[in-house]
C-alpha cells in the first residue's frame, strides 16, 4: 500500500490490511525534503537527493544516501531536510524489493491521484446522479478509457524502432 506518512492513515492500514507492506510515496517524500531546503545554494544537495532515488539497486540507494548524509551532515542549514530523509528513508524505498519492471508503477501515488482527478472532473460536469448505479457507470467508463488508452500507448511503444 502506498500513501503519505499521515499517522492516522498508517494506523488504519496496519489495522485493516494485516500483513500488507506499506510504502511512503516517493514523490511526496522528496517534496517534503526539498521544502525544508534553503532556496539559495542548494543545487548540489538537490542533485544528490535525485541521485539517491534514481539508483537501480537497493545497495546503491543506501550507499548514495549515506554519501549524501556524510557530505552535508555538518551544515546546519540542511539539518531539517536531512532529518526528514533519515527518518522516512526506509519507508520510502520499499519499492526496491520488487522486480525492476514494476518499480516505476509503485514508486508513488501520482498515477492514482491523476485518475481520481479525472473522475472528479467528469463528475463535476454531471453534478447530480439520478442513482448510485449511474455514478458507478461513470467511474467504470473512466477506468475503461484509461485502461484502453494505456494499453494502446504500450502497444505503440513496443512497435517503435529506435
Amino acid at each position: 500500500i502506498i500513501s503519505d506518512a499521515h499517522q492516522g492513515l498508517q494506523k488504519a492500514i496496519q489495522r485493516e490490511f494485516i500483513g500488507a507492506a506499506w510504502q511512503r510515496c516517493n514523490v511526496h517524500f522528496k517534496r517534503n525534503i526539498i521544502d525544508k531546503l534553503p532556496k539559495k545554494d542548494s543545487a548540489e544537495i538537490r542533485m544528490m537527493i535525485k541521485r539517491v532515488f534514481e539508483a537501480i539497486t537497493i545497495d546503491d540507494v543506501r550507499r548514495f544516501k549515506d554519501e549524501l548524509m556524510n557530505r552535508f551532515s555538518n551544515e546546519a542549514r540542511f539539518g531539517k531536510a536531512l532529518a526528514i530523509l533519515d527518518e522516512g528513508f526506509e519507508d520510502t524505498i520499499q519499492y526496491m524489493n520488487f522486480p525492476e519492471n514494476i518499480r516505476i508503477h509503485i514508486r508513488s501515488t501520482n498515477s492514482l491521484e491523476r485518475l481520481n482527478q479525472e473522475v472528479r472532473r467528469r463528475e463535476r460536469v454531471i453534478r447530480i446522479f439520478p442513482n448510485s448505479q449511474s455514478a458507478y457507470r461513470l467511474v467504470g467508463a473512466v477506468l475503461m478509457h484509461y485502461h484502453v488508452s494505456d494499453y494502446t500507448k504500450r502497444k505503440s511503444l513496443m512497435g517503435r524502432v529506435y
